[in-house]
């Protein structure tokens, strides 16, 4: 939205802005439901791909365009795009109560599940976009950057306090990303829908606990607050496998319809920026500033790789459970947006949480699960993609995560039907963990002290960095 051309909060609305299915959105959605009480049943997107599971490629791909298109913004959308409209959204969905402390940061169904254990909100330090691009191609990375150029230069102008980072990843996205452009917005400040939400809410002295994601990627600064990526972490590849001579690359683009002869990607200007998932070190300088002025304080968690926190939060759970004489001996392994933290606490599960689908994900998993003491019963949700790559999982890896139950092992039979091509949606989470036996009352809210304490301890081994 350009400043001074309409009225203030007469851009779009956050829930039109915000990419549907993206992490930020669901994971305050999720997040604001556990802390009032309720469950997730009512999320019920699935992604354009569930509905096609039996059909031909090409003629799936046709359709998953289209229904994309009608969720993406246009750029005229774009241009009205109110980065602190988005701000005002995602505080105003939490209860309007007095909180022991916020964590806020980068997406991880973990910081979710931590959230809730101490019963505080989770904000994010950006959000995702998707905008048209008409005559785009999964092959032509070049052309979707100069695309998204187009739509960042009035989006900026108008957000000053936004860095845009797009993401051209067909490992990821599949077939979407001949069709949209994924933009990714960080802001370089708190923003001040924070600042008053906290002023507001945060009982005195509570702490800040910022998460950032630190993972690194090459980057192209393209211009002022603008820069590209090819490929990205969660696809579960390298770098260097989104080369054009690279045999993983050919089979990715085969699969969505592309060709890897045309794949000419742009030359990037820094070898290893932080991904789109980072924290701008701009909205932490201003964080931490607030939190000072403030007296409250500022803690920070660095997270290397998705699975250090997700470990951590687990190990965490199993002795906030035991503490308050419930087994902590009963796990769900979930997956992408299929997680329900407050199925989660009402039945007294331990949860461990998967990035996504891709085999680097569930070797985590199972590692960690080689480690730690046996679960009488684990329950697996893997997230279809809705996207066929060699770096994904298969069905029998999944089983295998499964069978460390030592009495019930459980395999979603919907999330593995049509896998990997379909997608189920956030409630269906909720509808498996409903099916669990009550534990309640819950365990009384855990202290940050003593949550903070607890992650230095487990996740040090596994270079997670707690301050």
């Amino acid at each position: 939205m350009r400043k001074g051309l309409v009225a203030d909060g007469a851009g779009l609305a956050g829930d039109r802005v915000v990419a549907v299915g993206s992490a930020a959105r669901v994971l305050v959605a999720a997040t604001a439901r556990a802390l009032n009480g309720t469950d997730c049943a009512d999320l019920g997107h699935t992604g354009p791909m569930s509905r096609f599971p039996g059909t031909p490629e090409p003629v799936r791909r046709a359709a998953v365009s289209r229904a994309a298109g009608r969720v993406a913004l246009t750029a005229t959308q774009v241009d009205e795009v109110d980065a602190a409209r988005v701000a005002r959204w995602f505080v105003d969905q939490y209860p309007r109560r007095r909180y022991p402390g916020v964590l806020i940061g980068s997406p991880h169904g973990a910081v979710a599940h931590l959230a809730v254990a101490l019963g505080v909100p989770w904000l994010p330090a950006g959000f995702e976009m998707t905008a048209h691009w008409s005559d785009g191609a999964v092959d032509r990375p070049a052309d979707a950057l100069e695309h998204g150029a187009a739509l960042a230069t009035p989006l900026l102008a108008a957000n000053t306090d936004l860095h845009l980072r797009q993401v051209h990843c067909p490992a990821s996205r599949g077939s979407l990303t001949g069709v949209t452009v994924s933009l990714t917005a960080a802001w370089q400040a708190l923003p001040a829908a924070y600042g008053q939400f906290l002023a507001d809410r945060l009982a005195p002295g509570a702490p800040v606990v910022l998460v950032r994601d630190v993972r690194t990627w090459p980057v192209l600064e393209h211009g002022p607050r603008h820069s590209f990526q090819v490929g990205c972490p969660a696809s579960g590849l390298d770098p260097v496998d989104f080369h054009p001579d690279s045999h993983a690359l050919r089979q990715v683009l085969r699969s969505v319809g592309g060709d890897a002869t045309r794949w000419e990607p742009p030359q990037v200007s820094a070898p290893s920026g932080y991904a789109e998932h980072g924290v701008d070190s701009g909205f932490e300088l201003s964080a931490r500033d607030w939190a000072a002025r403030r007296d409250h304080p500022l803690h920070r968690v660095l997270v290397p790789r998705p699975a250090a926190l997700s470990a951590g939060v687990a190990d965490l759970y199993r002795r906030w459970l035991r503490g308050a004489g419930k087994t902590g001996d009963r796990l769900v392994v979930e997956c992408g947006r299929l997680l329900d933290p407050w199925q989660v606490v009402r039945a007294g599960l331990v949860p461990y949480w998967c990035e996504n689908a891709t085999r680097r994900s569930v070797d985590e998993a199972e590692w960690w699960l080689a480690g730690s003491e046996a679960f009488t019963s684990v329950d697996v949700l893997p997230e279809p993609p809705g996207v066929r790559s060699p770096a994904l999982a298969g069905l029998p890896q999944w089983l295998a995560v499964a069978g460390f139950g030592r009495r019930r092992r459980a395999l979603d039979r919907t999330s593995a039907r049509g896998y990997p091509v379909t997608s189920v949606p956030t409630r269906r989470a909720t509808e498996v963990l409903r099916s669990q036996p009550y534990d309640l009352p819950a365990p009384p809210p855990l202290g940050a002290a003593e949550a903070l304490s607890t992650l230095h301890d487990s996740g040090r081994h596994q270079g997670l960095l707690v301050s």
